[in-house]
């Protein structure tokens, strides 16, 4: 691989411009597809075959009408005061008016539903105060039909027989149609206590605040909620807001308001000029520092653009190529960096323009090969999860690591080529060819410093990772989104006027055994298993919905006591499916945002511990084949356990216990995002193994070329710290720069992905490895015999590409030491 590389890199340094097309050429065919075949990104995180998809495509086939996507308008006085009636009537035109919207099924006028329930009730008030005067009539009635038979009984006994006959029939007369008169008033009675019993399981559910100062209308689409596109959600944002009424404002919930994150923002760019005065001040000039941001750019707009050009045959998550960005960014940078740096240090000895690049692109661009490589393998194993939406993050964000590996050994020797010995500031150009003054440490690191930084670094460590012993995973909500935004508003007054549960409603279906088509059994099963419902701990209200075309199956709203992300709705959810089934055989599912969302980050939690086994494994496989060691792998695998969990910590610090909320916009903590864990043991898997080979590679090497092994650590340290740092630094910088996101997801992974190498970079890789390789000395090295007879030899340094090119100055960990010093300057 290495000479390949460096054949590769000479050619594309002697064809320099014809390289550069090429890569113009294909940005400028990814982004055509993109348009041509891009589709549209879904906000909803969904995964087919949970319980929620079974009772949604259940609803789909029998019951239509309670199976499109919803979302909630909250309309509110600008003062606080009560609705006028002419508001009243103008919000419910324009909700009879949005219904006839394209994609839109139906809406819900609240005043008209609460005028109606209110009618209902006043009914069944009047109904009752009826029945209890005819019941009255009746008692009184049969009272005298008990008194005339009592007389009746009291003459037979002085009159001849059979003198009384007629009027004993008259009376038995009487007393049947009485009978039959209490038999059908009780029975309209007994539907008139099923109407009562209904409307009282549902009283709490209010569509109009008590204050009459807000309002909430339901919008129902057609199709289901991952299907309803944004053109339509727009269209309904747009068509309400240009028509409420003067005085009233209109807030839309998440499910109305959900679209495409915002790629590149204020932060993101903050990120990049931190990237970039990090390299200024690493490089000592503007050109070669320019050199990287140019790469990484060009291969992010060539990777999440072919991405994107998968959206329109796949369900794509709209974070999806963000995260495409991150890393594309990220790695971009670096790896071009590793490469742009020993080429720079060759030139320093006075090896010739083309032959330096040749030869950086079979040595550092030989591990940034093998580094690219592991994080593609930890990115593509997201697909072993099972999870649609993961694996296709994993995919994407792999296709934008591979093309930043692609540029780095092949864009970047052609700019190389290109801007010549101006890659070095004009001071290091004047001293090309002369002698440097040795900085590489000659005495190992003391003993005692090696096992305070050991116990040190895993105390802090293990502090970090303390909250996430708490962690609870979960979906964003309106709650977690910016203070100024609509959803935020939306949720916050459903909360503040109607309560918290509100905001998250479940949807509950019971399938019957069998039909039942009269009405009246109809009504009084839906009081029976509405009841049943009602009696579980943590339940406000419910309501049915209607029944099934077929008479078979009843949906039922029922709106928790506490929100969608709260501990208790998620008990709530086990609860009512643990139920099933009821007396009757009637099974029960659950279905509704809430759900989907508590099923979703369940099965994530489920797949996590399989994933992170996988990732464990690969990376002391891979670390064996590179190191030709048994304990240097194992203890790079812990130490990116340690930072991993110290991550997770900080995570749920910050989002969860709302720690620095202020500083992180963090206003409303909540569960963290239920694919953020699997996704950052990706990912910083990948980066581990970066650090670890730029860091330990140059111990290896100093240890092969003689040096004892506890001087080889501190060498490989000295060799590689600089590089390492402003790598990391680099990450870190684009990493946080979308922190500040408008969007919650956005902002969790970016801070996620940014501790994490802040972590492994400068306690794991800096400070633990070293300690540890310290004290484990010429150990750390040791392999079996048959072990090391049967691993092929992975040459990740290319130190056989030097031994075959003998015109080229041998370079060691301590001359490259040196030289990286003087380039900075």
């Amino acid at each position: 691989m290495a000479e390949l590389l460096y054949r590769l890199g000479r050619f594309s340094a002697r064809r320099a411009w014809a390289v550069l097309i090429t890569w113009l050429v294909i940005l400028g065919l990814s982004v055509t597809a993109y348009f041509v075949a891009g589709g549209a990104l879904s906000s909803q995180v969904t995964i087919p075959g949970t319980e929620t998809a079974k009772v949604t495509d259940q609803l789909a086939a029998k019951f239509p009408a309670a199976s499109g996507g919803t979302g909630t308008i909250v309309f509110h006085t600008t003062d606080g005061s009560a609705f006028t009636a002419e508001q009243q009537a103008t919000v419910g035109a324009l909700l009879t008016s949005t219904a006839e919207l394209p994609g839109v099924s139906a809406t819900n006028d609240p005043f008209a539903t609460t005028a109606q329930i209110a009618a209902q009730a006043g009914q069944l008030a009047a109904g009752q105060q009826q029945i209890e005067g005819e019941r009255a009539k009746l008692d009184a009635g049969q009272a005298q039909l008990d008194a005339a038979q009592q007389q009746l009984d009291a003459a037979k006994t002085q009159a001849p027989a059979g003198s009384l006959d007629a009027q004993q029939a008259q009376l038995d007369t009487q007393k049947a149609q009485l009978d039959a008169g209490r038999a059908q008033l009780e029975a309209g009675a007994a539907q008139a206590d099923t109407g009562r019993q209904l409307l009282d399981m549902a009283s709490k559910i209010r569509q109009v605040s008590e204050d009459n100062s807000t309002a909430v209308g339901a919008v129902i689409f057609e199709e289901a909620q991952l299907d309803v596109t944004p053109e339509i959600k727009t269209s309904v944002v747009d068509h309400v807001t240009d028509g409420v009424p003067a005085g009233v404002e209109a807030d839309f919930s998440n499910e109305i308001t959900q679209t495409v994150p915002q790629v590149f923002g204020v932060g993101e760019a903050i990120g990049l000029i931190v990237a970039a005065l990090t390299l200024i001040v690493m490089l000592g000039t503007l050109i070669a520092a320019a050199l990287p941001l140019v790469s990484a750019l060009v291969g992010v707009g060539v990777g999440v653009t072919a991405s994107l050009a998968m959206s329109g045959v796949v369900d794509m998550l709209s974070i999806t190529p963000v995260l495409g960005v991150m890393l594309g960014l990220a790695v971009g940078i670096d790896y071009c960096l590793f490469i742009l740096n020993r080429h720079r240090r060759q030139l320093l000895t006075g090896m010739d323009v083309h032959e330096s690049i040749g030869l950086a692109n079979g040595t550092s661009g030989n591990a940034v090969v093998f580094a690219g490589s592991t994080v593609l393998v930890a990115l593509l194993a997201l697909n072993i999860t099972g999870i649609g939406f993961l694996g296709l993050m994993g995919t994407v964000g792999a296709i934008c690591v591979a093309v930043a590996v692609v540029i780095a050994v092949t864009m970047t020797p052609a700019l190389l080529a290109l801007l010549g010995p101006r890659v070095l500031g004009r001071k290091a150009r004047a001293s090309i060819g002369q002698p440097h003054h040795d900085t590489t440490p000659t005495t190992p690191m003391g003993t005692g410093r090696a096992i305070l930084t050991l116990i040190g670094g895993l105390a802090a460590l293990l502090v970090l990772a303390i909250p996430a012993l708490s962690m609870r995973l979960g979906l964003p909500d309106g709650s977690s989104e910016s203070k100024e935004s609509t959803q935020y508003q939306a949720y916050q007054l459903i909360e503040e006027k109607f309560g918290a549960g509100v905001n998250g409603p479940l949807l509950v279906v019971a399938s019957l055994p069998a039909a039942v088509t009269d009405e009246n059994a109809q009504r009084a099963e839906q009081v029976r298993i509405g009841q049943l419902i009602l009696g579980q701990k943590d339940v406000t209200a419910v309501a049915p919905i209607g029944m099934s075309d077929d008479d078979t199956l009843i949906a039922f709203q029922v709106v928790p006591a506490e929100g969608p992300n709260s501990v208790s709705t998620g008990q709530l959810v086990r609860d009512l499916r643990a139920m099933s089934p009821v007396a009757g055989d009637v099974t029960l599912g659950v279905a509704g945002s809430a759900s989907g969302n508590i099923d979703v980050s369940a099965q994530l939690s489920d797949a996590l511990p399989l994933y992170l086994g996988v990732v464990v494994g690969l990376s002391l496989i891979i670390l064996i084949f590179v190191f030709r060691s048994i304990l240097v792998p194992v203890t790079a695998t812990l130490g990116f356990v340690l930072s991993l969990f110290a991550t997770f910590g900080g995570i749920t610090a910050i989002f969860q216990w709302g720690w620095l909320g202020a500083i992180f916009d963090v206003h409303d903590p909540g569960p963290i995002l239920s694919f953020l864990p699997t996704i950052l043991i990706g990912i910083l898997f990948g980066l581990a193994m970066d650090y670890q080979l730029f860091l330990v590679s140059g111990m290896r090497e100093a240890y092969a070329h003689g040096a004892p092994a506890r001087l080889a650590v501190r060498q490989g340290v000295h060799a590689g710290r600089t590089v390492v740092t402003a790598a990391a630094i680099i990450m870190i910088s684009v990493f946080g720069g979308f922190i500040f996101s408008h969007t919650t997801m956005i902002r969790s992974i970016g801070f996620g992905l940014a501790f994490g190498v802040l972590a492994d970079a400068f306690l794991v890789r800096m400070l633990l490895i070293p300690a540890i390789m310290h004290l484990l000395g010429r150990s750390a090295w040791w392999i079996p015999r048959w072990l090391d007879r049967i691993l092929p030899n992975v040459d990740v340094e290319g130190a056989a590409l030097e031994r075959r090119h003998p015109s080229t100055p041998h370079e060691t960990p301590e001359t490259s030491a040196t030289e990286a010093k003087a380039a900075t300057s």
